[in-house]
């Protein structure tokens, strides 16, 4: 099965194959409006990088991010807990916090722990997906929040023992050791 999101301006177009996706984004004949945000992914110099629209209906959110000028390969993707992206901060972005978790725990266990995002030879990338472990309760909580393209990939904690027979280390546990942060958009109301 296949689950596609697609947000455009001021409204919600969902395409899906299959009864138990429909299912879970239409509880009943007359689905919830549709809410809507957006973050626009800036670079520390503070020059576009692209968009990632967000929607949330029946209790499910949709992302999809379309980004430019970013290095080839696959980045770590998140939701981090703070509304800032002050790029000029050492380390870049570090005022958007950590990734988002209001229960707590280790990555990849965070409520903003998302796909890995992978980027074209030609810096763009595209993609598409819905999480039910974010709501927009948790993305406009009283500091909001922020997307964070990383650079480099998420290993999302898959550590074999046979690196590291103690378990995965802090970074890992913290970050997926996906490295610095590229991009950083704070979410905001559509």
């Amino acid at each position: 099965m296949k689950n596609h999101v697609f947000v455009t301006v001021g409204m919600i177009a969902v395409t899906t194959l299959g009864t138990a996706v429909s299912t879970a984004l239409a509880s009943n004949d007359e689905p919830e409006p549709a809410r809507l945000g957006q973050a626009h992914l800036v670079d520390p110099a503070g020059e576009s990088l692209g968009t990632v629209d967000l929607a949330e209906q029946n209790g499910r959110v949709g992302l999809a991010v379309k980004a430019h000028g970013l290095t080839a390969g696959f980045h770590g993707f998140h939701i981090h807990g703070s509304g800032q992206c002050d790029g000029s901060s050492a380390p870049s972005f570090a005022s958007a916090g950590g990734h988002l978790s209001p229960a707590g725990g280790s990555h990849p266990g965070h409520a903003g722990d998302m796909p890995v995002l992978l980027v074209g030879d030609d810096g763009t990338a595209q993609a598409s997906f819905t999480t039910d472990r974010v709501t927009f309760a948790d993305l406009f909580d009283a500091d909001g929040s922020a997307i964070i393209v990383h650079a480099g990939p998420d290993n999302y904690a898959n550590i074999p023992t046979r690196y590291a027979p103690d378990g995965p280390d802090a970074d890992t546990l913290g970050t997926g050791d996906s490295g610095g942060r590229v991009a950083c958009g704070v979410v905001t109301p559509r």
